[in-house]
């Protein structure tokens, strides 16, 4: 069981990222913007967050260098979850230092398995 930061400004999104994640065990926390997404990850240090791109003020991208750079966060894996599928998009995610790239609708299986890939690499 690991405990997962949900950065989405949807409270449809946030809502299906929590059943799906508490389906399969894992402990919830979410933020509805990318500031207090990387408040809440300096504050509660998950085991990985899932960040949208597209919010008000700090967007994903913004966010997740904040967190990434930061050496209280940077161990935290970041995926970033979107409906932005374009292959620049997934280069500048990964510059930013995400470790995963998802395309909502994100299919179950795919997010657990990643989550689980990110996180058994976190603990070796």
């Amino acid at each position: 069981m690991a405990r997962i930061l949900v950065v989405d400004d949807s409270p449809t999104e946030i809502q299906a990222f929590r059943s799906i994640l508490e389906r399969n065990s894992h402990e919830v926390l979410t933020a509805d913007n990318g500031a207090d997404g990387v408040a809440m990850a300096r504050q509660e240090l998950p085991d990985l967050v899932l960040m949208d791109i597209v919010m008000p003020g700090l967007n994903g991208f913004q966010a997740t260098r904040q967190l990434t750079r930061n050496p209280d966060t940077a161990h935290i894996p970041v995926v970033i979850v979107t409906t932005k599928d374009q292959e620049t998009d997934r280069v500048w995610g990964k510059r930013q230092g995400a470790r995963g790239y998802l395309v909502k609708p994100v299919d179950e299986m795919r997010l657990i398995q990643e989550i689980s890939a990110l996180i058994n690499e976190e603990a070796h």
